[in-house]
């Protein structure tokens, strides 16, 4: 199982990189690459414990539809957020923020199992896990953007 962590730096308030961290319409901004939008569930807004989203996004060329939900919410330190159907097996998706100075640091831990058995792990170390780094990277770079305007 991959377990991919990032953590930055964002010159902002715990409590603004915790609500935009979990804001849809700014996640839908943030992962503009992949056209990532919110189609069932909570689809504005700031997500709550319990509150469900699918998502639907073109990863790797192809168009696709997955399902989390959050499962804990300590406000507003962290939340994680855990796949209930789509592509993966299994993923979980720990948010946390821990006030530092001025700013506030966001850490990201990411961890996944791919369908397919030996060849799911033979595919993650190929690129899948390298490719799903980048995407954690790009998004937190774009929250932290967000955040600091």
């Amino acid at each position: 199982m991959p377990i991919i962590k990032h953590e930055i730096f964002i010159d902002a308030s715990i409590n603004v990189c915790f609500d935009l961290a979990r804001n849809v319409e700014v996640h839908t901004e943030t992962t503009s690459k992949t056209k990532e939008r919110a189609v069932n569930g909570v689809t504005v807004g700031l997500m709550e414990k319990g509150d469900k989203v699918t998502w639907e996004a073109t990863h790797l060329g192809v168009k696709q539809k997955l399902t989390a939900q959050i499962i804990e919410m300590e406000k507003p330190y962290k939340f994680t957020d855990v796949m209930v159907k789509g592509a993966f097996q299994s993923f979980s998706h720990t948010h946390e923020f821990i006030e530092s100075g001025t700013g506030t640091i966001m850490k990201d831990t990411f961890s996944f199992t791919s369908p397919f058995g030996v060849l799911g792990v033979i595919i993650d170390r190929l690129f899948l896990e390298k490719y799903m780094r980048k995407f954690i990277v790009n998004r937190a770079k774009e929250l932290k953007r967000i955040a600091e305007r």
